[in-house]
């Protein structure tokens, strides 16, 4: 697993932000530029990485999380990156005259890349090189054994994992209309794998419920915190953190599989039940 998919996230959002603050590029041509750098990227780390397993290679994208952030303040870069001020952006408009606001707009702008993004990972997951992926993360040997490119796949993998992060970065950059360095600490990929882990490792579906999952949460802890300090009377401020450990905890004991783990298992019970 992976550590630092919060510098992807950052490379991604500071590539949109970037291009259409110094080049006036419009926000929709910066997905697939946000895109191709990043795979770029993730695909040149991965290469020395791949002698790396398990902890290790947490461990190595772990740096790279702590390093990204603190590289986009140094000087030489400010005249891109804005140093630690940051970039601040334009919202895109809302185009062809939509009776839609800006933010409206840029929802369901998000979600049809979201529909594609997953249309493209289901469509790949069903491919040739998808099996031979699966292959080589269930049984590495054997997918050795019979001819895999195990490096090149490994390495193509990680590169894909940080392009599909960069656009997510990117279209960040042109919802909130602001990047800055501390935006992409650590505390950020963390929150991915949490969010992987509870919607189910290894599931389309899982990465789409624990997506759902971290933006409630992160959205939800400061009302949670302001209905038990105000209307329960309790002295307790709860951060996100806290409410995602608590749910963490929670989900793993009784879906170790995740969410779409857990709502297969039922609909299997069910189907059986039925039979």
């Amino acid at each position: 697993f992976s550590l630092g998919h919060g510098a992807f996230y950052a490379v991604g959002a500071y590539t949109a932000g970037i291009l259409m603050d110094k080049l006036n590029v419009p926000y929709w041509a910066t997905i697939p530029a946000a895109a191709i750098v990043c795979f770029i990227v993730g695909y040149l780390f991965g290469l020395p990485a791949l002698k790396l397993e398990g902890h290790y290679l947490a461990l190595a994208t772990f740096a790279l999380a702590l390093a990204v952030p603190q590289i986009l303040k140094y000087k030489w870069l400010e005249g891109l990156t804005g140093g630690v001020q940051g970039i601040v952006l334009m919202k895109p408009e809302v185009p062809f005259g939509l009776p839609l606001s800006e933010d409206q707009w840029l929802y369901y702008f998000c979600l049809l890349v979201m529909i594609v993004l997953f249309w493209g990972a289901a469509n790949l997951l069903n491919s040739r090189s998808g099996r031979a992926m699966m292959a080589i993360r269930d049984q590495y040997m054997a997918a050795d054994t019979m001819g895999i490119d195990t490096a090149l796949y490994k390495t193509v993998t990680f590169g894909i994992s940080a392009a599909y992060t960069g656009i997510a970065g990117a279209l960040s950059a042109c919802a909130i209309a602001f990047v800055a360095p501390d935006s992409f600490g650590i505390f950020l990929s963390i929150k991915f794998l949490i969010g992987l882990v509870v919607g189910g490792i290894g599931s389309l579906l899982g990465s789409v419920l624990g997506g759902i999952f971290y933006v409630l949460v992160d959205n939800s802890a400061q009302s949670l915190t302001q209905f038990i300090r105000n209307d329960l009377g309790l002295p307790f401020d709860l951060s996100a953190y806290t409410v995602f450990g608590v749910l963490l905890i929670a989900i793993i004991y009784l879906m170790p599989m995740g969410i779409a783990g857990g709502l297969y298992m039922a609909y299997r019970k069910l189907r059986g039940a039925r039979a």
